[in-house]
């Protein structure tokens, strides 16, 4: 009987040391870890953490919809903690989970789940949006600019909002264009559709093109180096991808996110804008020469309004506005 308890009591403690010292896990969504865009961007927190950490994390990569609750699980169920979820896709597997394992840490980005263990990520998309439409405005020979989404859904109506917005803070003339590639998890990965929109969108006098639209964004920016226009980029910084066609990229700071959850999962809800250094807009080497002072130094202006509060940007999904 003593051998017994000593056994019980030796398996206790190795769980709970094994819980301790859990790795990490990442479920990566439709479109791939190296999808240039969302997903390669959390891929970029976990290296980080790793880097830093010099510890191993889990992945994998869903490559259909029906794969995401049973990843999660298998993850679970392998004792992996925090178990971060890629995308809003995955909030109902992870809440799902989540109550099966509530010893475990669970966290989501793009989406809010309502539990005690799981922590959720949101990001303020319209005010880095606002500042890339107003770069938009700003370079817009035309004044006629677009804007192709991915998935229809109000996240990405949440981005054109805060575009269109910041375009008409800088140009109240200016006119907008913007079309969605499909409704299903098929349009964060279709560049061939993209570019058919973005032509589309030229043909009607726009020379500056926002994607928000995951891997369907390479598209948009081999359609707009064709055709000797601008494009802006999206999640990560995209410049480098087409030099001296992409105007910017609003930066949507995935990878900060992911490394924080990593670092230290904080269940409840997680809001990162422009102040918390969650969105922004990029500059760097490839997009130097597209970027005047004034359009940097009118840009740089409207952030710091935002951040103190003095210049509003509407939230689509909070309100009427763009709708």
């Amino acid at each position: 009987m003593k051998t017994f308890l000593r056994l019980a009591t030796l398996s206790c403690t190795l769980a709970a040391a094994f819980a301790a010292h859990a790795d990490p896990a990442v479920i990566f969504d439709m479109g791939g870890k190296f999808d240039k865009s969302f997903n390669e961007a959390a891929y970029r927190g976990m290296e980080r953490w790793k880097k830093e950490t010099g510890k191993p994390y889990l992945e994998f990569e869903i490559a259909n919809e029906t794969q995401r609750e049973q990843a999660i699980r298998r993850m679970a169920e392998r004792g992996a903690s925090p178990i971060i979820g890629i995308g809003f896709g995955q909030a109902s597997s992870i809440e799902k989970v989540a109550k099966e394992f509530p010893k475990l840490k669970f966290a989501i980005i793009d989406m809010v789940v309502d539990a005690p263990n799981v922590q959720s990520v949101v990001f303020k998309e319209h005010e880095g949006s606002f500042l890339v439409g107003m770069m938009a405005a700003q370079a817009s020979k035309t004044g006629k600019v677009g804007f192709v989404g991915g998935m229809d859904i109000p996240l990405i109506r949440k981005f054109q909002c805060g575009y269109e917005q910041g375009a008409k803070h800088a140009n109240p003339k200016v006119e907008t264009y913007a079309n969605m590639t499909g409704t299903t998890g098929a349009a964060w990965n279709d560049p061939a559709r993209g570019g058919e929109l973005t032509k589309a969108q030229f043909a009607k006098g726009a020379d500056v093109v926002f994607a928000a639209a995951g891997g369907t964004g390479i598209g948009v920016y081999q359609a707009a180096k064709d055709a000797g226009k601008l494009a802006i980029g999206v999640d990560s910084n995209q410049n480098h991808l087409q030099p001296g066609t992409m105007l910017t990229s609003m930066l949507k700071r995935v990878d900060v996110a992911v490394y924080n959850v990593a670092k230290g999962h904080k269940p409840g809800l997680t809001v990162l804008g422009l102040a918390e250094g969650g969105v922004d807009y990029a500059m760097d080497e490839h997009n130097a020469k597209l970027v005047t002072a004034d359009m940097k130094a009118k840009v740089d202006a409207a952030k710091a309004d935002i951040i103190s509060g003095k210049l509003k940007v509407v939230d689509y999904m909070a309100a009427n506005a763009c709708k």
